[in-house]
């Protein structure tokens, strides 16, 4: 072999591994993910006085992909490691047990909804009111508090960026008070429950919007005191439709057994309420009826629900 030749044979040799070594830095360069460490804080100047024994915060990449989560076992946030990249955010309290999630993939999308619930009044069945029988049942949730970012940007650098997000209440507080309650001592143990139709399922959390299918909320009710009944519960909201009403039923069971469910129109109250996030609900008059025995303490079984609309006053 000449000299010329030796030559070219070196230079080819040179200029392919160049290139391998030149692709192979490319592809590690692609597939590394550099990560920095940053500092979130939960800021509860919207929730005061609010500490949950945990939080969860989920970063979703704006090029797409699955979220980055993490977990928090302190409510004012601590330091992680992310990926750099540009993030939507958002953060929940994962300390709850009548929440459930779907569609934690997706920013629009994401979804707290309420779970399956059970209507009954001391362990029995009872009918549902008139025009709500297509709404799912479900439980009152939990307390929900959440925020979200549009944009984040994480940079790589030595100083530690701080990111903040401030969770606000996601739950709505509805308290009922129901005076001048007739005969309430002759209601049966454990025989009086309540309900409330046409609220929202859910909560899309990034969107902070409601979800639009109505669902119907069992709620416990409490006498308090010789003629007045209270409950206290939480919701996702109402649906907002002029086409759904929320009738809000007290079931009762007496000493005698006889059975009726007492059905308000409370839309207007809901709707007008000052404050969507604790509303209070105020009737006035429940004629529940007088036990009938036959003189010597017997009572007559009786299985049938009687139905009785009772106006509210506007």
């Amino acid at each position: 072999m000449n000299k010329l030749s030796n030559y070219i044979l070196k230079v080819t040799c040179f200029v392919i591994t160049a290139l391998f070594i030149s692709c192979e830095q490319k592809n590690l360069y692609q597939n590394f993910a550099y990560t920095t460490e940053i500092q979130v804080v939960f800021d509860w100047k919207y929730a005061p006085n609010v500490a949950p024994e945990t939080m969860r915060l989920y970063l979703f990449p704006l090029n797409g992909g699955k979220p980055q989560t993490y977990e928090f076992t302190d409510y004012r946030g601590g330091r992680i490691h992310v990926p750099v990249n540009r993030y939507r955010a958002l953060c929940v309290n994962s300390d709850t047990e009548s929440i459930l999630y779907r569609n934690i993939d997706l920013f629009d999308h994401f979804e707290a909804y309420a779970p399956d619930g059970v209507l009954h009044a001391r362990s029995s069945s009872v009918p549902r009111a008139q025009g709500t029988a297509n709404e799912r049942i479900v439980k009152s949730p939990d307390y929900l508090y959440s925020a979200s970012l549009d944009d984040v940007t994480i940079e790589f650098s030595k100083k530690i960026q701080t990111v903040i997000l401030f969770p606000e209440q996601s739950v709505c507080r509805y308290r009922v008070e129901i005076r001048n309650v007739s005969n309430l001592e002759y209601i049966s143990a454990d025989g009086i429950s309540g309900a409330l139709s046409s609220m929202s399922g859910g909560l899309l959390v990034g969107r902070r919007e409601l979800s639009p299918s109505p669902v119907t909320v069992p709620f416990e009710i409490y006498p308090h005191g010789v003629s007045t009944l209270k409950a206290n519960f939480l919701v996702f909201g109402r649906v907002r439709s002029m086409e759904l009403t929320n009738k809000l039923v007290v079931y009762v069971i007496m000493t005698d057994g006889s059975k009726s469910y007492y059905t308000f129109d409370v839309s207007r109250q809901i709707a007008e309420a000052a404050n969507p996030y604790d509303v209070y609900i105020l009737l006035d008059g429940l004629p529940l009826p007088k036990p009938i025995t036959n003189g010597d303490g017997f009572h007559p079984e009786i299985d049938e629900w009687q139905d009785i609309e009772v106006d509210v006053p506007m």
